[in-house]
């Protein structure tokens, strides 16, 4: 039997999440960096913010995004 890694109540990173966003159709993935202190500073330009997290999808590819876009996978709770 394998134990399961606990699970966070919020997101983090090691957090399992759904990404959502309007363009694009949802995506799973782990968190795997926070950038909570170069989200909330004025760094970046309008045409590419910073945005709080960096998400290993599942598929491969990193993405970026705000908390609003992120839920927590049902599948890992």
């Amino acid at each position: 039997m394998s134990a399961k890694k606990p699970v966070p109540a919020a997101v983090a990173v090691g957090a399992r999440v759904l990404v959502r966003r309007q363009s694009e159709e949802v995506q799973t993935g782990e968190v795997v960096e926070d950038y909570a202190a170069l989200a909330d500073s004025q760094r970046g330009h309008e045409w590419a913010p910073v945005h709080r997290w960096a998400v290993a999808l599942d598929d491969g590819r990193l993405a970026f995004a705000d908390t609003e876009d992120l839920t927590l996978d049902p599948g890992t709770l």
